[in-house]
């Protein structure tokens, strides 16, 4: 135990937290990958982008984001006005990681007759430098709307930019970035779990490897899993993204059996997200009383990343063609 968490001994972290909300006038975010007792206090849980935008309608003047790093910037770009903070500045991306800015920008010279879809699991700097950022729930509308002829460049995750290649023909040239959390899914534990849940489907994040997607039912981003939970007639469910997300499930529908999927050694504690796990009751509540990690961005970075977001909502809008916007 260190000296700073010994001092918060006695207290009663959800009423402080809910005290500090009040003062600071905050609103809190949670992913869905983050621990229950995170999502249960929080005012939205969701997807990134999509908590993100919720926040920014608010008149909220502090933003809380349960989440990782590059979430928490985009809850900066699209609210420069409000104080955003980050309950563990650590709590990074293994996406992110993967793709530095010099080399993503060394890899787009080399290819310039490229666009870049990039996926928003990515730095700020790397959105900066990219045409159009895409989501797991909007990528495939994006994509679908851009011509066949048009060569692009797609990072920083080859599963889901290889997902994307088989379904829709194309040939886009991949940054070889993986999530480490879908990585570790094994399809030798995930076959044996679906012989012992017969008819059960399974439901895997676009993120997961081809030897994983090849065996689901639905494959989308994690609010759509969720939906795809709702409605699927079936009691029994495996869920092949990172476990948390299950917790959401439970709630909404008790009556139904949720399985995480796999990894190699036959359970899924493996394919809990370690940089999701930085963040914790204990965090927020200091993050809350002392507005810091807070979340900086340069404006004129700021402004060139958020230009690479909005490409994205108007293209994914459908009021807007990729030739409207112009490539960078």
């Amino acid at each position: 135990m260190t000296a700073q968490t010994a001092s918060l001994a006695g207290l009663d972290l959800r009423a402080e937290i809910d005290r500090l909300r009040k003062e600071r006038n905050a609103v809190i975010l949670a992913h869905y990958y983050q621990r229950p007792e995170i999502q249960d206090l929080a005012d939205y849980i969701g997807d990134s982008l999509e908590l993100s935008r919720k926040a920014a309608a608010t008149d909220a003047d502090v933003i809380a984001f349960c989440g990782v790093r590059f979430m928490a910037e985009t809850a900066k770009i699209l609210s420069p006005a409000k104080t955003v903070i980050l309950p563990d500045m650590d709590a990074g991306c293994s996406l992110e990681d993967s793709c530095p800015p010099d080399k993503f920008k060394a890899f787009r010279e080399a290819h310039p007759d490229h666009i870049a879809l990039t996926y928003i699991n990515c730095s700020t700097e790397v959105k900066a430098l990219s045409d159009v950022i895409v989501t797991s729930s909007s990528a495939e509308t994006i994509l679908a709307g851009i011509p066949p002829e048009q060569k692009i460049i797609f990072g920083p995750d080859r599963h889901l930019g290889g997902y994307l290649n088989r379904k829709f023909g194309r040939d886009m040239l991949l940054w070889p970035g993986v999530c480490i959390v879908h990585e570790a899914f094994s399809e030798t534990e995930l076959i044996k779990l679906k012989a012992q849940h017969p008819g059960a489907p399974v439901a895997a994040h676009p993120e997961c490897p081809p030897h994983i997607i090849d065996h689901a039912d639905y494959v989308g981003s994690t609010s759509g899993i969720l939906n795809y939970a709702r409605t699927t007639p079936a009691q029994t469910l495996i869920v092949a993204t990172e476990p948390h997300i299950i917790h959401q499930m439970q709630l909404a529908m008790p009556d139904k059996l949720f399985i995480g999927a796999p990894g190699a050694d036959g359970n899924c504690n493996c394919n809990i997200c370690p940089y999701m796990a930085l963040n914790t009751l204990e965090k927020l509540y200091l993050a809350l009383r002392d507005l810091t990690p807070v979340v900086q961005i340069e404006e004129e970075l700021r402004l060139a990343a958020k230009k690479s977001l909005d490409a994205m909502l108007a293209l994914a809008s459908g009021t807007v063609g990729l030739g409207d916007l112009g490539a960078r």
